[in-house]
């Protein structure tokens, strides 16, 4: 018997193993990435994609209830599921509306599926403007200041002990960020470092997966490294 190539294959192989009645309702629990999903930044990445699978490994399941990513999510199709997080575990994940996931499984090929918003006593928000801005009344007026909130100031001078103060407001204030024109700066010239630092291929991975919000698979790669050697 021919070994897997991949981790895809690996996984495809096991679940071809498996003994499935496909005249029955079929569901399986997995914590995998699902080539295709999308990840936010407090979740952990396998350089190259290594641990990706494609989804139609799992074809023979009514329903594949998924771990692993943080952001609610189908792939390729809505029984094919990410339920996300509870919480909100990093500001990447601010925007995100939290739920959990009701599966009503019918007769085979008939899955029922609807959500039920989870709220948490304090959101995680993010908040941007000047320090007068974000100070004012007429601003938080209205709105939960006890929430946790990323606050990004847009003065071009840093405020002093401005940390303390903005607290005094927002008192579960976790990160205090400026956006002007010396972060900026500072951001290009750590942005040049890193690229410095990195190898043509992974350059051309990482644009990769932002054009096409997969990774690359390990043929691509391998095709890669093979131009880029044949180029030098």
């Amino acid at each position: 018997m021919e070994l897997p190539q991949s981790y895809h294959d690996a996984v495809k192989t096991a679940i071809e193993r498996m003994d499935i009645n496909s005249e029955k309702r079929n569901i399986l629990v997995a914590h995998q990435f699902v080539t295709g999903a999308g990840r936010c930044d407090s979740e952990d990445i396998s350089v190259g994609g290594i641990d990706n699978v494609d989804a139609e490994v799992f074809d023979a399941f009514d329903y594949v209830a998924l771990g692993h990513l943080h952001s609610p999510q189908f792939v390729k199709r809505e029984t094919i599921r990410y339920c996300g997080t509870p919480l909100k575990y990093s500001f990447s994940e601010a925007n995100q509306e939290k739920a959990v996931v009701v599966v009503e499984c019918k007769e085979k090929g008939q899955i029922l599926l609807h959500t039920v918003p989870l709220t948490p006593l304090h959101d995680m928000r993010k908040i941007r403007g000047t320090y007068l801005e974000v100070t004012a009344r007429s601003f938080y007026e209205g709105t939960n200041t006890d929430d946790y909130v990323q606050i990004t100031l847009t003065d071009e001078e840093d405020v002093p002990d401005g940390l303390q103060k903005l607290r005094i407001i927002y008192p579960n204030l976790m990160q205090l960020v400026y956006d002007n024109a010396r972060t900026k700066q500072n951001h290009m010239i750590e942005m040049a470092d890193r690229i410095r630092q990195k190898s043509e291929t992974e350059i051309f991975a990482e644009f990769y997966e932002l054009q096409n919000n997969q990774p690359m698979s390990q043929e691509q790669l391998a095709f890669v490294r093979q131009l880029m050697e044949e180029n030098q």
